[in-house]
Protein backbone atom coordinates (compact mmCIF):
# COMPACT_ATOMS: atom_id res chain seq x y z
CA UNK A 1 0.00 0.00 0.00
CA UNK A 2 2.59 2.22 0.76
CA UNK A 3 4.65 1.59 -2.08
CA UNK A 4 1.53 2.21 -4.32
CA UNK A 5 1.10 5.78 -2.42
CA UNK A 6 4.66 6.28 -3.15
CA UNK A 7 4.18 5.81 -7.02
CA UNK A 8 1.60 8.57 -7.26
CA UNK A 9 3.52 10.85 -4.62
CA UNK A 10 6.65 10.72 -7.22
CA UNK A 11 4.34 11.09 -9.94
CA UNK A 12 2.30 14.02 -8.45
CA UNK A 13 5.71 15.81 -7.59
CA UNK A 14 6.66 15.56 -11.06
CA UNK A 15 4.29 16.93 -12.51
CA UNK A 16 2.95 19.89 -9.95
CA UNK A 17 2.93 22.49 -12.49
CA UNK A 18 0.23 20.73 -14.42
CA UNK A 19 -1.83 19.45 -11.51
CA UNK A 20 -1.48 23.41 -9.87
CA UNK A 21 -3.20 24.74 -13.57
CA UNK A 22 -5.65 22.19 -13.69
CA UNK A 23 -6.55 22.87 -10.01
CA UNK A 24 -6.74 26.84 -10.79
CA UNK A 25 -8.48 26.82 -13.58
CA UNK A 26 -11.08 23.89 -11.67
CA UNK A 27 -11.20 27.13 -8.76
CA UNK A 28 -11.36 29.75 -11.32
CA UNK A 29 -14.86 28.22 -12.75
CA UNK A 30 -16.09 26.59 -9.48
CA UNK A 31 -14.93 29.36 -7.04
CA UNK A 32 -17.12 27.93 -4.46
CA UNK A 33 -15.05 24.47 -4.36
CA UNK A 34 -12.14 25.77 -2.64
CA UNK A 35 -13.26 29.32 -1.41
CA UNK A 36 -12.68 27.66 2.37
CA UNK A 37 -8.92 26.98 1.88
CA UNK A 38 -8.21 30.65 2.04
CA UNK A 39 -9.36 30.19 5.92
CA UNK A 40 -6.21 27.55 6.32
CA UNK A 41 -3.89 29.41 4.63
CA UNK A 42 -1.06 29.36 7.43
CA UNK A 43 -1.81 25.75 8.47
CA UNK A 44 -1.47 24.31 4.84
CA UNK A 45 1.52 26.28 4.41
CA UNK A 46 2.67 24.88 8.18
CA UNK A 47 2.10 21.47 6.70
CA UNK A 48 4.29 21.73 3.66
CA UNK A 49 7.09 23.20 5.91
CA UNK A 50 6.90 20.52 8.29
CA UNK A 51 6.41 17.84 5.30
CA UNK A 52 9.97 19.31 4.11
CA UNK A 53 11.19 19.49 7.66
CA UNK A 54 10.75 15.35 7.90
CA UNK A 55 13.06 15.18 4.46
CA UNK A 56 15.92 16.91 5.85
CA UNK A 57 18.88 14.47 6.89
CA UNK A 58 21.71 15.02 8.72
CA UNK A 59 23.93 14.66 5.73
CA UNK A 60 22.15 17.77 4.44
CA UNK A 61 23.83 19.83 7.09
CA UNK A 62 27.34 18.17 6.54
CA UNK A 63 27.16 19.02 2.78
CA UNK A 64 26.59 22.44 3.83
CA UNK A 65 29.53 22.57 5.79
CA UNK A 66 31.44 20.60 3.30
CA UNK A 67 30.88 22.84 0.61
CA UNK A 68 29.63 26.74 2.11
CA UNK A 69 30.97 28.32 -0.76
CA UNK A 70 28.37 27.15 -3.46
CA UNK A 71 25.54 27.07 -0.97
CA UNK A 72 26.80 31.02 0.02
CA UNK A 73 26.71 31.95 -3.59
CA UNK A 74 23.09 30.59 -3.93
CA UNK A 75 21.82 31.85 -0.99
CA UNK A 76 23.51 35.40 -1.46
CA UNK A 77 22.03 35.46 -4.81
CA UNK A 78 18.51 34.33 -3.70
CA UNK A 79 17.75 37.33 -1.41
CA UNK A 80 19.71 40.08 -3.73
CA UNK A 81 18.74 39.07 -7.38
CA UNK A 82 14.87 38.15 -6.40
CA UNK A 83 14.10 41.11 -3.59
CA UNK A 84 16.20 43.69 -5.77
CA UNK A 85 14.34 42.65 -9.03
CA UNK A 86 10.78 42.85 -7.74
CA UNK A 87 11.46 46.17 -6.76
CA UNK A 88 12.64 47.22 -9.48
CA UNK A 89 10.11 45.75 -11.88
CA UNK A 90 7.28 47.37 -9.13
CA UNK A 91 9.01 51.14 -10.10
CA UNK A 92 9.20 50.36 -13.76
CA UNK A 93 5.82 49.14 -14.53
CA UNK A 94 4.94 51.49 -11.77
CA UNK A 95 2.52 49.15 -10.04
CA UNK A 96 -0.15 49.20 -7.88
CA UNK A 97 0.70 49.55 -4.10
CA UNK A 98 -1.29 46.15 -3.70
CA UNK A 99 0.49 44.30 -6.26
CA UNK A 100 3.94 45.84 -5.83
CA UNK A 101 3.60 44.29 -2.20
CA UNK A 102 2.86 40.96 -3.69
CA UNK A 103 5.54 40.97 -5.90
CA UNK A 104 7.87 42.49 -3.72
CA UNK A 105 6.68 39.72 -1.44
CA UNK A 106 7.18 36.90 -3.65
CA UNK A 107 11.24 37.97 -4.06
CA UNK A 108 12.26 38.14 -0.72
CA UNK A 109 11.03 34.48 0.23
CA UNK A 110 13.06 31.43 0.44
CA UNK A 111 13.99 28.76 -2.34
CA UNK A 112 10.77 26.70 -2.43
CA UNK A 113 10.94 23.36 -2.48
CA UNK A 114 9.96 22.27 -5.70
CA UNK A 115 13.34 23.59 -6.99
CA UNK A 116 14.65 20.38 -5.81
CA UNK A 117 11.85 18.23 -7.96
CA UNK A 118 13.54 20.52 -11.02
CA UNK A 119 17.16 20.33 -10.30
CA UNK A 120 16.65 16.20 -10.45
CA UNK A 121 14.71 16.68 -13.48
CA UNK A 122 17.23 18.92 -14.95
CA UNK A 123 20.43 16.90 -14.06
CA UNK A 124 21.86 19.38 -11.38
CA UNK A 125 23.51 18.71 -8.22
CA UNK A 126 20.15 18.13 -5.93
CA UNK A 127 22.43 18.18 -3.24
CA UNK A 128 23.33 21.82 -3.97
CA UNK A 129 19.89 22.48 -4.18
CA UNK A 130 18.52 20.74 -0.88
CA UNK A 131 21.45 22.38 0.99
CA UNK A 132 20.38 25.83 -0.38
CA UNK A 133 16.10 25.58 0.16
CA UNK A 134 17.39 24.45 4.00
CA UNK A 135 19.74 27.07 4.68
CA UNK A 136 17.60 30.05 2.96
CA UNK A 137 14.87 28.37 4.52
CA UNK A 138 16.07 28.50 7.97
CA UNK A 139 17.53 31.78 7.58
CA UNK A 140 14.04 33.25 6.44
CA UNK A 141 12.30 34.39 9.79
CA UNK A 142 15.51 37.34 9.47
CA UNK A 143 15.80 37.97 5.67
CA UNK A 144 12.52 37.69 4.60
CA UNK A 145 10.82 40.10 6.80
CA UNK A 146 14.14 42.53 6.91
CA UNK A 147 13.91 43.01 2.82
CA UNK A 148 10.11 43.58 3.11
CA UNK A 149 10.58 45.84 5.44
CA UNK A 150 13.23 47.87 3.68
CA UNK A 151 11.79 47.45 -0.16
CA UNK A 152 7.85 46.81 0.60
CA UNK A 153 7.83 49.78 3.25
CA UNK A 154 8.25 52.36 -0.01
CA UNK A 155 4.54 51.19 -0.48
CA UNK A 156 3.13 50.39 2.39
CA UNK A 157 3.04 50.39 6.77
CA UNK A 158 5.44 46.91 6.95
CA UNK A 159 5.18 45.58 10.82
CA UNK A 160 8.84 44.00 10.71
CA UNK A 161 8.12 42.12 14.50
CA UNK A 162 4.70 40.48 13.32
CA UNK A 163 6.51 39.54 9.76
CA UNK A 164 9.16 37.87 11.90
CA UNK A 165 6.68 35.99 14.41
CA UNK A 166 4.70 35.09 11.08
CA UNK A 167 7.58 33.55 9.13
CA UNK A 168 8.64 31.99 12.85
CA UNK A 169 5.45 30.01 13.20
CA UNK A 170 4.61 28.96 9.59
CA UNK A 171 8.51 28.41 8.36
CA UNK A 172 10.89 27.75 11.40
CA UNK A 173 8.70 26.24 13.66
CA UNK A 174 7.31 23.46 11.58
CA UNK A 175 10.66 22.65 9.98
CA UNK A 176 12.28 22.57 13.30
CA UNK A 177 9.56 20.33 14.19
CA UNK A 178 9.96 17.81 11.15
CA UNK A 179 13.74 17.75 11.18
CA UNK A 180 13.57 16.72 14.88
CA UNK A 181 11.36 14.07 14.38
CA UNK A 182 13.12 12.79 11.59
CA UNK A 183 16.55 12.75 14.01
CA UNK A 184 14.78 11.01 16.99
CA UNK A 185 12.31 8.65 14.73
CA UNK A 186 14.43 8.39 11.28
CA UNK A 187 13.70 4.35 11.01
CA UNK A 188 9.67 5.14 10.82
CA UNK A 189 10.43 8.55 8.73
CA UNK A 190 12.22 6.49 6.24
CA UNK A 191 9.25 3.96 6.11
CA UNK A 192 6.85 6.83 4.97
CA UNK A 193 9.29 8.97 3.26
CA UNK A 194 8.14 7.83 -0.09
CA UNK A 195 4.70 9.79 0.54
CA UNK A 196 5.96 13.08 2.11
CA UNK A 197 6.23 14.75 -1.24
CA UNK A 198 2.58 14.08 -1.33
CA UNK A 199 1.92 15.74 1.65
CA UNK A 200 3.32 18.96 1.06
CA UNK A 201 1.77 18.76 -3.07
CA UNK A 202 -1.69 18.45 -1.70
CA UNK A 203 -1.25 21.56 0.87
CA UNK A 204 -0.10 23.40 -2.02
CA UNK A 205 -2.25 23.07 -4.63
CA UNK A 206 -5.20 23.56 -2.35
CA UNK A 207 -3.35 26.83 -1.00
CA UNK A 208 -3.05 27.77 -4.60
CA UNK A 209 -6.66 26.99 -5.27
CA UNK A 210 -8.35 28.66 -2.88
CA UNK A 211 -6.49 32.34 -3.39
CA UNK A 212 -7.75 31.65 -7.13
CA UNK A 213 -11.14 30.78 -6.01
CA UNK A 214 -11.44 33.95 -3.96
CA UNK A 215 -10.15 36.57 -6.68
CA UNK A 216 -11.42 35.27 -9.76
CA UNK A 217 -13.24 39.15 -10.59
CA UNK A 218 -9.64 40.44 -9.25
CA UNK A 219 -7.98 38.00 -11.74
CA UNK A 220 -10.24 38.98 -15.19
CA UNK A 221 -9.01 42.23 -14.14
CA UNK A 222 -5.55 42.42 -13.73
CA UNK A 223 -4.32 38.91 -13.82
CA UNK A 224 -2.55 39.30 -17.33
CA UNK A 225 -0.59 42.28 -16.04
CA UNK A 226 0.32 40.10 -12.55
CA UNK A 227 1.60 37.12 -15.00
CA UNK A 228 3.66 39.77 -17.02
CA UNK A 229 5.11 40.64 -14.02
CA UNK A 230 6.17 37.25 -12.68
CA UNK A 231 7.17 36.25 -16.10
CA UNK A 232 9.73 38.65 -15.82
CA UNK A 233 10.87 38.29 -12.36
CA UNK A 234 11.25 34.51 -12.86
CA UNK A 235 13.31 34.85 -16.28
CA UNK A 236 15.11 37.46 -14.25
CA UNK A 237 16.37 34.73 -11.72
CA UNK A 238 16.81 31.88 -13.61
CA UNK A 239 19.31 33.69 -15.99
CA UNK A 240 20.87 36.32 -13.42
CA UNK A 241 21.33 33.21 -11.30
CA UNK A 242 22.87 31.48 -14.06
CA UNK A 243 25.47 34.27 -15.28
CA UNK A 244 26.29 34.21 -11.72
CA UNK A 245 27.20 31.18 -10.91
CA UNK A 246 29.27 31.38 -14.40
CA UNK A 247 30.58 34.16 -13.40
CA UNK A 248 32.03 32.17 -10.09
CA UNK A 249 33.10 29.44 -12.47
CA UNK A 250 31.50 27.07 -10.81
CA UNK A 251 30.59 23.62 -13.09
CA UNK A 252 27.49 22.67 -15.27
CA UNK A 253 25.37 20.82 -12.64
CA UNK A 254 25.75 23.15 -9.56
CA UNK A 255 25.24 26.28 -11.82
CA UNK A 256 22.16 24.65 -13.23
CA UNK A 257 21.06 23.96 -9.23
CA UNK A 258 21.93 27.48 -8.07
CA UNK A 259 20.13 28.90 -11.41
CA UNK A 260 16.90 26.76 -10.78
CA UNK A 261 16.69 27.52 -6.91
CA UNK A 262 17.44 31.24 -7.26
CA UNK A 263 14.38 31.55 -9.56
CA UNK A 264 11.67 29.20 -7.96
CA UNK A 265 10.32 31.11 -4.93
CA UNK A 266 8.77 29.63 -2.02
CA UNK A 267 5.51 31.43 -3.01
CA UNK A 268 3.31 29.61 -0.84
CA UNK A 269 4.72 31.61 1.71
CA UNK A 270 4.30 35.41 -0.24
CA UNK A 271 0.47 33.76 0.18
CA UNK A 272 0.41 33.15 3.45
CA UNK A 273 2.50 36.20 4.62
CA UNK A 274 -0.09 38.65 2.45
CA UNK A 275 -3.17 36.80 3.99
CA UNK A 276 -1.65 37.06 7.46
CA UNK A 277 0.01 40.52 7.72
CA UNK A 278 -1.85 42.69 4.84
CA UNK A 279 -5.43 42.14 4.92
CA UNK A 280 -5.95 45.31 3.71
CA UNK A 281 -4.15 44.53 0.57
CA UNK A 282 -6.11 41.68 -0.92
CA UNK A 283 -4.63 41.44 -4.29
CA UNK A 284 -1.11 41.32 -2.92
CA UNK A 285 -1.72 37.75 -2.85
CA UNK A 286 -2.20 37.29 -6.37
CA UNK A 287 1.49 37.65 -7.89
CA UNK A 288 2.29 34.63 -5.28
CA UNK A 289 -0.30 32.42 -7.07
CA UNK A 290 0.73 33.34 -10.52
CA UNK A 291 4.29 32.72 -9.34
CA UNK A 292 3.21 29.21 -7.97
CA UNK A 293 1.74 28.56 -11.49
CA UNK A 294 4.57 30.01 -14.09
CA UNK A 295 7.80 28.80 -11.79
CA UNK A 296 6.83 25.26 -12.23
CA UNK A 297 6.18 25.30 -15.93
CA UNK A 298 9.18 27.81 -16.64
CA UNK A 299 11.50 25.48 -14.18
CA UNK A 300 10.01 22.42 -16.25
CA UNK A 301 11.11 24.09 -19.54
CA UNK A 302 14.87 25.25 -18.11
CA UNK A 303 15.29 21.65 -16.79
CA UNK A 304 14.67 20.42 -20.39
CA UNK A 305 16.90 22.48 -22.18
CA UNK A 306 19.73 22.49 -18.98
CA UNK A 307 19.47 18.27 -19.38
CA UNK A 308 19.02 17.82 -23.24
CA UNK A 309 22.73 20.20 -23.19
CA UNK A 310 24.04 18.20 -20.57
CA UNK A 311 23.10 15.07 -22.29
CA UNK A 312 24.95 16.47 -25.99
CA UNK A 313 27.99 17.66 -24.29
CA UNK A 314 28.77 14.15 -22.41
CA UNK A 315 27.93 12.63 -25.78
CA UNK A 316 30.47 14.89 -27.63
CA UNK A 317 27.45 16.47 -29.69
CA UNK A 318 27.30 20.60 -30.04
CA UNK A 319 24.17 21.38 -28.06
CA UNK A 320 21.50 23.12 -30.00
CA UNK A 321 21.26 26.06 -27.47
CA UNK A 322 24.26 27.77 -26.18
Amino acid sequence: MINKISSISSLLSKYIGVIIILFSVWAFYQPTTFTWATSYTAWLLGIAMFGMGLTIHGKDFKFVLTQPKNVLIGCLAQYTIMPLSAFALAKILNLPDDLALGVILVGCCPGGTASNVITYIAGGDVALSVGMTTVSTLIAPIMTPLLVYALGGAWVDVSLMAMVLSVVKIVLVPVLLGILIHTFCGEFVKKISGILPLVSVVSIVLLIAGIVANNVEKLLSCGALVLIVVILHNAIGLFIGLGVARACHIEYTKETAIAIEVAMQNSGLAISLATINFAANPLATLPGAIFSVWHNISGSIFASVRRNKKHSSTTGLKPALE
